[in-house]
């Protein structure tokens, strides 16, 4: 099935929410999908559209100190093993970098061992930084300079 990336409109969002089990198993992850993020930075949040719906998305922002920044990015249950993610990773790189963007950064939790091995396999270095959601709760930080280049399209899938 052919699947086009293209920018999000709103409505895309109230699909993903309501087959959030579909993207992200049993985490609730539905308080970080903010409708405000996808209306200003539009530009670098994308989905994978098919006959049969979305089949993945990224949402991400540019920062001022020129970082892509990886807010979420899924993959639906169906669509995983695909190369999907690593697609919908190239083409926010690719975005990000039309805004200036000189290197990429994503967080998650350190138990989410499935988005640090999907990271690592994109060329990302990974460190666990204590605190840095507060007090007690530790991240791993990826990040890794532009551009995406050599990487394998098959590399795997985040989400779910």
């Amino acid at each position: 099935m052919r699947t086009r990336i293209t920018p999000p409109e709103t409505a895309d969002l109230h699909r993903v929410l309501a087959d959030h089990h579909r993207y992200w198993g049993e985490r609730d992850l539905r308080s970080l999908h903010l409708t405000a993020l996808v209306r200003e930075f539009g530009e670098t949040c994308l989905v994978a559209r098919a006959e049969d719906g979305i089949h993945g998305y990224v949402i991400g922002f540019v920062t001022p100190a020129r970082t892509g920044y990886v807010h979420l990015i899924a993959v639906r249950d169906d669509a995983r093993g695909t190369g999907l993610g690593h697609r919908l990773y190239t083409a926010f790189a690719e975005a990000a970098q039309r805004q200036g963007a000189v290197r990429l950064k994503a967080i998650t939790s350190p138990g989410n061992t499935g988005s640090i091995a999907f990271h690592r396999r994109l060329g990302f270095e990974a460190r666990t930084v204590d605190d840095y959601n507060g007090p007690g709760r530790a991240m791993v930080v990826f990040g890794r300079p532009l551009p995406l280049e050599g990487q394998d399209a098959r590399a795997g899938t985040p989400g779910g």
